[in-house]
């Protein structure tokens, strides 16, 4: 039984600028990923999952897909006549406000004051994972911390002013660095947050009395000493996205069965939006090996180590490698492509041929005609 009733705040804009190249046309989390999801399915379902039945979903720009995907908040058991799914879209044009999370915050304290939870969940959409919200929130209840920070430990991505954590022995925080620490292992924030509504109001009042916008570097950093900050180890697969070469690897890591055994597991599966499409429809010429191949397909050439989004047609004589081709993309007859993100609605005409490397993946814009 939870003793505890949280409010959750997904910032769907959060890291933008890390990858441009997906994000020229969509927030962060309406970003497509794995055949038939977006980012922000993996904490929204997070949140689903730890029985938290207020979302509140923060955007800044480029939110129309975002608006089309999570709808009503249906696929997620969020259309409620109490409750459910809340989208707060900006009240203010001044980016300013916008460089760190407090300016959003301060969009939203109306939201907040109208939620009788006692805590607040904070949740970015860069980190593809499916770690356990409920422990984290019981843990944070049972620490009595003001702040818990979700944390893993590895090589730092190369994200602006992310979290570096040191911790002691009982998860304390004793240190706090912003900014990657070149190709080295620590214990890095994934961009999730667990505090008090009652602590976080009284931040977010004092911050917008001094003209401060950053909570990371402006109330966990600067005030480190006096506050009681914990760090939450996921013990869950972990990838990063933060430029293109990492949207390639974590698409292509679904390929092992180990990966997708941790990031979809059956006690806490994934939502996402339905949509009724045909089967899969291979022709007399197709080869498929090793690849993950979304409803609504039409393939009738060869494809290997890929993630083949939902509506794609590929034509005879084509040869497909290590790719990521997302919806409704066009693949004409004898092309070859290795190592290509091609976005949704691309349409490659016949005999073209494109390739990158894995390191440096080529990347075809929304709606491109090559």
């Amino acid at each position: 039984m939870r003793n505890y009733s949280a409010v959750g705040l997904i910032f769907a804009n959060m890291y933008d600028e890390s990858f441009r190249d997906g994000t020229a046309v969509r927030s962060m989390g309406s970003l497509p990923f794995g055949g038939r999801y977006r980012l922000i399915d993996f904490p929204l379902s997070a949140m689903v999952n730890a029985g938290i039945t207020k979302v509140g979903v923060i955007t800044k720009s480029n939110y129309q897909s975002l608006m089309d995907h999570i709808g009503s908040g249906k696929a997620w058991d969020l259309s409620r006549k109490n409750e459910g799914l809340y989208f707060l879209p900006p009240r203010s044009s001044d980016d300013a406000m916008y460089q760190g999370r407090i300016g959003s915050l301060m969009d939203v304290v109306p939201f907040l004051n109208h939620s009788k939870e006692d805590l607040v969940v904070l949740s970015d959409c860069h980190m593809v994972t499916s770690m356990d919200f409920d422990a984290m929130i019981k843990s944070h209840v049972e620490s009595g911390a003001d702040v818990t920070i979700a944390c893993r430990h590895g090589v730092v991505p190369k994200l602006p002013d992310i979290p570096v954590l040191t911790m002691d022995a009982s998860c304390h925080v004793t240190d706090l660095l912003l900014g990657r620490i070149a190709d080295q292992k620590a214990y890095y924030g994934t961009g999730v947050y667990v505090m008090r509504k009652d602590w976080l109001l009284r931040i977010l009042t004092e911050a917008a009395a001094r003209n401060l916008y950053h909570f990371e570097r402006d109330i966990l950093q600067r005030r480190r000493e006096e506050l009681k900050i914990r760090g939450y180890v996921v013990p869950s697969l972990v990838m990063p996205i933060y430029s293109t070469e990492s949207y390639f690897n974590a698409n292509l890591a679904l390929l092992e069965d180990e990966v997708r055994s941790q990031l979809f597991p059956k006690n806490r599966p994934v939502y996402t939006k339905l949509k009724d499409c045909d089967p899969v429809q291979y022709g007399l010429h197709a080869e498929v090996t090793n690849s993950l191949v979304g409803d609504g397909a039409h393939i009738d050439g060869k494809v290997k180590n890929s993630i083949i989004f939902r509506g794609v047609q590929i034509a005879r004589n084509v040869e497909l490698e290590n790719c990521v081709v997302m919806q409704n993309v066009s693949v004409g007859d004898h092309c070859k492509l290795v190592n290509i993100i091609a976005d949704k609605n691309v349409v490659i005409r016949n005999g073209v041929t494109l390739q990158g490397s894995e390191s440096y993946p080529v990347y075809i814009a929304k709606n491109s005609i090559i």
